[in-house]
């Protein structure tokens, strides 16, 4: 069994190197956006940023209880689903007065992406018992991950069709794959304060 010290340093470890290359991979989403007028990459650079936020709430957590840790990961939920309305409001505004997104930029960023969040989630992935806030992180990285998948299709499509519609999409889907793990990081965060509960 993993001695208590070793297991949150490696935690710490961990939880430092995601963030580190999630505040990396932010930068180049919003970047990329901008140039390439693409509303799927600036969605995604919202919710690398916001996953930055969350990584550094985690570290924090390690030296904490379980109440505090059951705290930041609600914080993460509703974080996620702010981000989510805030995609929802960008895709709305493109919609209304257009966009010119460019498919070439668009694959190349999300490609780099996919491979830096996929080794993030391997990552967390392997930690041993992760807690409620760890729990949340790799939820964060899962999405991140299937995202990247979708621009790389969105952007295949673009450059194919000439239409903004396929980074629209995207950018709505990455909404609701925002809200739907914003739920269910708030329920485990739920159950873990109720089981917190019953052990005091």
């Amino acid at each position: 069994m993993t001695a208590p010290d070793a297991k949150v340093s490696a935690e710490r470890r961990t939880l430092w190197i995601v963030l580190l290359l999630n505040a990396a991979i932010a930068a180049g989403f919003f970047v990329t956006g901008l140039i390439g007028d693409s509303s799927a990459l600036i969605a995604n650079g919202v919710d690398n940023l916001s996953d930055t936020a969350v990584y550094a709430l985690s570290l924090i957590a390690l030296n904490h209880g379980p109440t505090w840790k059951t705290r930041a990961a609600t914080m993460s939920g509703v974080m996620l689903l702010i981000f989510a309305v805030g995609i929802l409001i960008d895709v709305g505004r493109r919609y209304i007065q257009g966009s010119d997104p460019i498919g070439p930029t668009m694959m190349v960023m999300s490609a780099i992406a996919a491979v830096v969040n996929y080794a993030c989630l391997r990552l967390l992935q392997r930690l041993k018992q992760p807690d409620v806030n760890l729990r949340a992180a790799t939820t964060f990285s899962f999405n991140d991950f299937i995202s990247n998948g979708g621009i790389l299709i969105a952007g295949a499509l673009v450059l194919w069709l000439g239409t903004n519609w396929p980074d629209l999409l995207v950018g709505l889907a990455t909404a609701l794959i925002a809200i739907k793990g914003g739920i269910e990081i708030l329920r485990d965060a739920r159950a873990e304060t109720k089981t917190n509960a019953e052990t005091a």
